[in-house]
């Protein structure tokens, strides 16, 4: 009885199985006879369309079956007027009677159609243009010549080379004509010095010539880079026409990074050094931000206590009110030079109603092997109430020009 039962259950659920893959294999020819049926349709449509209309039929049937998939293509107002023939390696041809269409070249403005474009393969050449370089061009009044050089270092070999490249609008003495070269000297190395060739009747010489100097990279920052430019009369004599100095300490020097450079010359300060030396830096005083600079250019004939590379020398600008101290802030060091060169920016907040009462001190110290600091000389820059002579004087003219830099010298003077 029981095996009666078992072979009844296991009839009934093999018929079921039966059933439902024969209801799925006709479910599937099913829908492959409708979907063919359909393609057959869409083909036998497009079969029926004429030469002439076949090409805008063709976008209408593609605009109703991918408009909710893909953007409608729109066909440029230029191209309404062809004649079209589907081919089926999806190239077109003009008829004869239609000659070919010659592109409008020109600007057009970007919200015209698309047959307002630019042709394929045209070069706007506005896209193009260099920056001008005016470094030729625009001289500043008083100005005593260019001078353009570059400089790479390779550390490997640890050599520094400069390229002199060209002097630009030298105002020789007199009328006379000129004969320039060019000294350039590796601060604080005074001795010796490397030269170029001279250059006859010219007041733009062009040198392109290149020297080498031997520096480790640990001294490299601590060295200056100055250039003498010389004219040789008639009776040999040099006169010296101006001079560019350049410190390393603020550049990045490497074997892929050459920097060409240019600076307009500096007249060479004729006069003695006083008798703890000079010191030459700018004052700029910005009214609206309350800002008051300072940049320490460079000093001179300084009385050093002793002759040797240990010694450092740099200076402390300190901001005073009332004499009482403010804030100061120092240069870096440079080493066992009389003559330093620091280009170095140092700003100070000071309101405008300050300037009566506020002055600057600016000291220069020497350090060896930075133990024994030893004070060389200072100088104070302030209104009537603190300073007299130069001092005032460079005080006042940076007032009277805000947010102009006033440069000048000074001699130094020892605390008392």
């Amino acid at each position: 009885m029981t095996e009666q039962a078992v072979a009844v259950a296991g009839g009934i659920i093999g018929g079921i199985l039966l059933f439902v893959l024969i209801g799925i294999t006709a479910y599937l020819l099913w829908k492959k006879f409708c979907w063919f049926h359909s393609y057959e349709k869409l083909t036998s449509a497009v079969k029926m369309t004429n030469a002439n209309a076949g090409f805008q039929d063709q976008s209408e049937i593609q605009l109703k079956s991918t408009r909710s998939r893909s953007v409608p293509f729109i066909i440029p107002p230029t191209l309404h007027e062809r004649d079209w023939i589907n081919l089926m390696n999806e190239e077109h041809v003009q008829e004869d009677s239609d000659p070919y269409m010659i592109p409008q070249s020109g600007p057009r403005s970007s919200f015209h159609s698309l047959a307002g474009a630019y042709v394929v393969g045209t070069i706007n050449p506005e896209l193009y243009k260099l920056p001008e370089d005016k470094s030729e061009t625009d001289f500043p009044e008083g100005n005593i010549g260019r001078l353009w050089f570059s400089i790479e270092y390779e550390q490997e070999s640890e050599r520094l080379l400069v390229s002199l490249i060209k002097v630009r609008k030298l105002q020789p003495p007199a009328a006379d004509s000129c004969s320039p070269f060019v000294k350039i000297y590796l601060l604080p190395d005074e001795r010796s010095y490397l030269q170029s060739k001279m250059k006859r009747k010219t007041l733009n010489p062009q040198f392109d010539e290149n020297f080498v100097f031997q520096v480790s990279s640990k001294m490299l920052f601590q060295r200056t880079l100055k250039f003498l430019v010389y004219h040789v009369d008639k009776q040999k004599k040099h006169h010296l026409l101006g001079q560019v100095t350049f410190p390393l300490k603020n550049e990045i020097l490497t074997d892929d990074n050459k920097l060409i450079i240019w600076r307009d010359l500096e007249k060479e300060n004729l006069e003695p050094p006083s008798e703890y030396g000079d010191i030459q830096f700018s004052l700029s005083y910005n009214d609206y931000l309350g800002r008051l600079t300072v940049v320490v250019l460079r000093a001179r004939g300084l009385k050093l206590q002793e002759e040797s590379h240990a010694i450092s020398v740099y200076v402390k600008v300190s901001l005073m009110n009332h004499n009482k101290f403010i804030k100061s802030k120092k240069t870096a060091a440079v080493l066992g030079s009389p003559n330093p060169v620091y280009n170095e920016t140092f700003s100070f907040k000071a309101d405008q109603t300050e300037l009566d009462t506020a002055s600057l001190n600016l000291s220069v110290l020497q350090s060896i092997k930075s133990e024994k600091t030893h004070l060389l000389g200072h100088v104070v820059v302030g209104p009537f109430m603190y300073t007299r002579g130069k001092e005032l004087e460079h005080w006042n003219e940076m007032i009277s020009k805000p947010k102009e830099l006033v440069k000048r010298w000074h001699a130094l003077r020892h605390s008392t």
